[in-house]
């Protein structure tokens, strides 16, 4: 006798079952108690760019500012506040400050200046120095280009100091001045603004001889003149002609000597061209 076994699902051959009753959707749903709070809570890196798009410094602007993570100070114009906000603060903290207005009348510029000189006002820099200090204080770097050329053309026959004397032939001598090379009847030209205070024939070898006083002990002096063109007293400018060049007094042809004295004691005239 064989059994036959019937695989498959079985059909139900009861009653079909009763539909399961509805059950109601409770309508409050219990949420999280710290939802709401967090929600409230914005990062520092949105409040930034919140900041940012609303002041209208730019989303993109504020984004780069976050990034950052340093204290960030916006300020903007005079109708709104200003803010500032540490992106490193949960807080967030926000502050508002009113900017004053400011008008011409508080804004204070003074011009005033005790002194203005320039290359191009030798004349304004030789009166500072002879203002600030004694001329016999002041030094060679400090003097250097405060006089002007006494000829138009300047070339050195013979230097200030001791030389071999070209009357006498003796060595040693002491020479109080620089001598330039110019023809008879070449203008002479003051080296500074000043005051003649000599014009005439010098006994000690100089000739025909103007001298100019530049103030607080700088004095210039002009030798061998053919002749002279200012008076005693008289005001000269810079570069004004004073005389015309000689060969007169202790003198082997025609040229300038040029001397500068301060304090009445002669000087190298070159420390102060």
């Amino acid at each position: 006798m064989t059994t036959q076994i019937v695989r498959g699902r079985r059909r139900a051959t009861g009653p079909a079952p009763e539909p399961r009753p509805a059950v109601a959707v409770q309508a409050d749903r219990p949420r999280d108690a710290h939802r709401d709070e967090r929600r409230g809570r914005r990062s520092p890196f949105r409040q930034v760019t919140d900041f940012a798009a609303a002041s209208g410094v730019g989303q993109k602007a504020g984004i780069a500012l976050a990034a950052t993570g340093l204290v960030l100070t916006v300020t903007v114009p005079a109708t709104g506040p200003v803010m500032a906000m540490d992106a490193g603060s949960t807080a967030g903290a926000l502050s508002a400050t009113v900017q004053p207005d400011v008008t011409a009348a508080e804004a204070k510029i003074d011009f005033n200046r005790t002194a203005v000189t320039t290359q191009s006002d030798p004349d304004g820099k030789l009166k500072q120095l002879l203002s600030a200090q004694s001329a016999g204080s002041i030094t060679r770097a400090a003097s250097s280009g405060s006089l002007g050329a006494p000829l138009g053309q300047l070339k050195t026959a013979s230097p200030f100091g001791y030389r071999v004397s070209p009357i006498t032939g003796g060595s040693g001598e002491f020479h109080r001045g620089q001598d330039y090379a110019a023809q008879c009847g070449t203008a002479v030209l003051a080296a500074a603004s000043g005051t003649v205070t000599f014009t005439g024939w010098h006994p000690y070898g100089g000739g025909n001889r103007v001298v100019i006083d530049h103030g607080n002990g700088l004095e210039t002096t002009y030798n061998h003149l053919s002749s002279a063109s200012v008076k005693v007293g008289q005001q000269v400018s810079r570069g004004a002609a004073v005389a015309m060049s000689g060969t007169t007094g202790a003198s082997t042809g025609c040229h300038l000597h040029f001397e500068v004295m301060v304090n009445g004691e002669v000087v190298d005239p070159t420390g102060w061209l």
